[in-house]
């Protein structure tokens, strides 16, 4: 049995410059420095985090963070925006790509690492599934978002937020959803969409009873042990210099500027009933949809096919391209994929600059 490092604190929360910056190292350390995989279990400070394509001005409301005292930031890895804090679990691992375990490819490491988070949910009495593109969820509700990149040649950073509780009204005021904003049962339609250990199970739950099993699973999965570490001299100074020279400073932070988002609101009548549309474009992309409206449907299957719309381009051909994706028979009742995108292109007829 082989074994790995373990950074692990789960009492005191960090920086999100500090957290990011030890994540960061991970993948450099087994590449350049000869470790052995290495995971890191924490908790942040309240703060928001955008993924490294995200235009944080767009993403989040600034003045509202710094008001609340919420630190924000961009991390490395891809993704959307993600709301941390101490009942949040933090995940970064460092590993290469040809770890015996992991299935081929970046893909293959989504499925192998989800599978994990996926038995420790199910250790602790959740049964949860994968949801393209990376989430977990439990009956279509999102309880742990998934990003990763490849950070040198064959090293990969792998970050996770697995949520224990969740503070939706705070993620209401600090994010710049219109969708979410104008939708008038907003908070409803949210947590229809986002679930936590807490509701799962009903009650309280120690944060290292479920670091403990994360720790159990990844055991399990790949036959190791773990030995408690913390960074050394060569990865301090790496984190220090990251620290310095990349989380502390604005041109990391405000990188990535995007086109002018804009957003539009479409009803359209179906067989199936009443479709209305929120959609929220940046560029000529799909930064957010809500699909609601009097038809029937699950809540598992919408959520599936507004995760499918993401980061779509605006064009009838794309938008039942990445429909077809996911689609099945009577996923909307009475609602067919044609009928579906023409909703989507009225809304953008009444698109208004935000």
């Amino acid at each position: 049995m082989g074994s790995w490092r373990l950074f692990k604190d789960t009492v005191n929360p960090v920086s999100t410059a500090l957290g990011l910056s030890i994540d960061d190292t991970l993948p450099l350390s087994l590449s350049q420095h000869g470790s052995p995989p290495i995971l890191h279990l924490y908790i942040f400070k309240p703060s928001a985090i955008v993924g490294k394509y995200q235009d944080i001005e767009a993403a989040l409301m600034l003045d509202r963070c710094r008001k609340r005292g919420i630190e924000y930031n961009r991390r490395s890895t891809g993704g959307g925006t993600v709301i941390m804090g101490p009942k949040v679990v933090a995940l970064g691992l460092g590993i290469n790509i040809d770890q015996p375990g992991l299935k081929k490819g970046i893909g293959g490491v989504f499925e192998s690492l989800s599978a994990v988070l996926i038995k420790a949910l199910h250790d602790l009495g959740i049964e949860v599934g994968f949801r393209p593109k990376n989430d977990l969820e439990v009956d279509g509700k999102k309880i742990a978002g998934l990003s990763a990149s490849l950070e040198t040649e064959k090293a990969i950073l792998f970050h996770a937020s697995l949520l224990v509780d969740f503070d939706i009204p705070l993620m209401l005021d600090i994010m710049n959803q219109p969708p979410l904003k104008l939708y008038d049962k907003g908070y409803n339609c949210f947590s229809q969409r986002i679930t936590t250990i807490k509701e799962q199970l009903g009650h309280d739950i120690d944060m290292e009873r479920v670091v403990g099993a994360i720790e159990k699973a990844f055991s399990q999965k790949f036959g190791i042990s773990f030995d408690g570490d913390e960074p050394d001299t060569w990865e301090n100074k790496g984190i220090k210099d990251l620290i310095n020279n990349r989380y502390t400073q604005q041109d990391w932070i405000f990188s990535h500027k995007h086109p002018r988002s804009s957003m539009g609101i479409g009803e359209f009548k179906t067989p199936g009933g009443l479709l209305g549309i929120y959609l929220s474009l940046a560029g000529s992309t799909i930064e957010h949809i809500i699909i609601t409206g009097d038809f029937f449907s699950t809540t598992k299957d919408i959520n599936l096919l507004e995760s499918a719309l993401k980061w779509t381009s605006l064009k009838r051909e794309k938008i039942e391209e990445h429909l077809s994706e996911v689609w099945k028979e009577d996923m909307i009742y009475g609602v067919t994929i044609p009928t579906l995108t023409e909703a989507i292109l009225k809304a953008k007829e009444n698109l208004v600059n935000i």
